[in-house]
Parts: structure tokens; C-alpha cells; sequence
């Protein structure tokens, strides 16, 4: 039976996939053109379309879910769609990631409204019926590759970004996301798994840690700067565009409201499934930046 990965091509689905294929599983690309994809398995989907999506997972072992990085509005309509097609084929499991919206924290400013796109297709696969965890990270290490982060730390050690110095985040990789994912898929005792997986560091790292640990990676010392959301949003404008610019600045701006972004003991990838996330050192000797 087939393993069914969206954000296949991505930096999230993409980990996913790669582990599947390696393990030995039957995985494919949840894709809108399979014609694009080289070397990668396939199928063709459009989460425009319930129907599409009902004949993809028809039969599936697993679904992986990563909504795609569009407007809201889209991202609520595919989300509604996915779920309607869950129902329909009812696949033995289904992992939802957040992709770094926070849903476990109804007392902070970073929790998702219940009408957003993310919280929706939580509620509506829940109310499936089908087997369902969903992977909780919170800030991504892949976000410090962004030019503007880590081209001055390595050249005038100054890590510079949007957070305060004291303010921890329970920061994870995409690698460390993936592990969590496959474990939740393929593992039969992982059925048993209700609700969210938070993904990251426990307890959470400071700026200052982040600093650190990229003094004791690249030899050298490092400091950490906070700058302002809007300040980062000017930063990264000529890179991505204003309207991409304004969304992450929005999210920052969340960040300054709450005391942190960190996931819980309890429901932790350590505590519930025995998986240590790679450390900030351990991240960047991986990829060897």
C-alpha cells in the first residue's frame, strides 16, 4: 500500500518522502503535474478538486499533509477540500504537520484562530474518522539560511533576527520533522499516538543560545541582535517580495506579543516517541554551511 506525500518537491515533504523511499515504503509525490517530477514516484493531484485528491489516497497507507504556502483564503478551500477527500477514502493514517502554526496553546497570542486553514483541516480530519496525529513544529532552522541571517553571522558574527535575545523557541529542522513523520506513519503502535507531536528543542533556545552555538560551530565568536519585525521585513523585501515580507513580519510581530514559542514536555517528539531533535551544531555539521 502507497504512502501518499504532500509538499513532496518542498523543503518539508520532501525529507518526508526521501526517508519513505529509503525505509523501503511504497511513497509517492502528491503532485498537480507529475511530468515535472524526475526521478521521484508520482501521483497527480489538485487541491482544488475533492475528487482529485478522493482518487489519490483511495486505498493509502498514509497520508502526510503540508498546506502549500498561499493566500489564506486558498490555503482554507484546499484545506476543506483535503479533509472532504480523507473522508471519502478514509486512508489507515494521517499525519498533519503545522508547518509552524501553533494549535496546542489556546492561552497565547500565537495560537491559530479556529477559522484558519490550519485549524480547520485539523478539526475537519478529526472529524473523519481516520487515524490522525498531527506534527507540531515550531521555527525551522532552515529560516537562519535565509542571506540575511547567516551571511553576516559567518562574516561579521552578528546573528541578527526578529526575536528577542531571551526568548526561547523550541527551533527543529525539516530532517528532524520528517523522522518524526515517518515514525508516525509507519510504525503500527504509532496508531495508538493521539493528538500533537511538538517538535524542537525542549526547553526551548534563546537568541543568545542560537549565537552561541554558532560561535562553538564556526570557531569564532557570535552575537546575537535583535532587530525589529519591520526592520527584518525591509530586510528581506528584495528577496521575496513585499507581499511574502509583510506575512513574516506579521508573524514576528505575534512572536513580540508572547513570552515564547516552545513546545510542551509532554506532548514532545522526546517524551512520546523517544526522538531528540539535532542540536544547532549538529544541524549545521550535517549540512556543512
Amino acid at each position: 500500500m502507497t504512502y501518499v506525500i504532500h509538499g513532496a518537491t518542498g523543503a518539508q515533504g520532501g525529507p518526508v518522502l526521501a526517508r519513505l523511499i529509503q525505509s523501503g515504503k511504497q511513497a509517492v509525490a502528491a503532485v498537480r503535474n507529475t511530468s515535472a517530477i524526475k526521478g521521484l514516484p508520482a501521483v497527480a493531484v489538485d487541491n482544488a478538486s475533492v475528487d482529485s485528491l478522493t482518487a489519490a489516497y483511495k486505498d493509502a497507507e498514509g497520508v502526510f499533509i503540508h498546506l502549500p504556502v498561499v493566500a489564506e483564503a486558498d490555503r482554507l478551500r484546499y484545506a476543506q477540500n483535503i479533509a472532504q477527500a480523507i473522508a471519502r477514502a478514509q486512508p489507515r493514517r494521517v499525519v498533519i504537520s503545522t508547518s509552524g502554526w501553533v494549535v496546542d496553546e489556546p492561552n497565547s497570542p500565537l495560537q491559530n484562530p479556529p477559522e484558519s486553514a490550519i485549524a480547520t483541516l485539523i478539526r475537519e480530519v478529526k472529524e473523519a474518522g481516520v487515524s490522525l496525529a498531527v506534527v507540531a513544529p515550531r521555527l525551522f532552522f532552515e529560516n537562519l539560511l535565509n542571506p540575511v541571517v547567516l551571511e553576516p553571522a559567518k562574516a561579521e558574527g552578528i546573528l541578527r533576527y526578529p526575536l528577542r535575545a531571551d526568548y526561547p523557541v523550541s527551533w527543529s529542522s525539516h530532517l528532524d520533522v520528517a523522522e518524526v513523520v515517518e515514525r508516525l506513519l509507519t510504525d503500527a503502535y504509532m496508531t495508538g499516538v493521539p493528538g500533537v507531536v511538538g517538535v524542537g528543542q525542549s526547553p526551548g533556545v534563546t537568541g543568545a543560545e542560537l549565537a552561541d552555538g554558532f560561535s562553538r560551530y564556526l570557531g569564532r565568536p557570535v552575537s546575537f541582535q535583535s532587530v525589529t519585525p519591520e526592520a527584518f521585513g525591509e530586510m528581506i523585501a528584495p528577496l521575496f517580495g513585499a507581499g511574502a515580507a509583510a506575512g513574516v513580519v506579521a508573524g514576528y510581530q505575534a512572536q513580540a506579543l508572547a513570552s515564547a514559542n516552545a513546545i510542551s514536555h509532554d506532548t514532545s517528539a522526546q517524551h512520546l516517541l523517544g526522538l531528540t531533535p539535532r542540536t544547532l551544531q549538529q544541524w549545521l555539521g550535517e549540512l556543512s554551511i
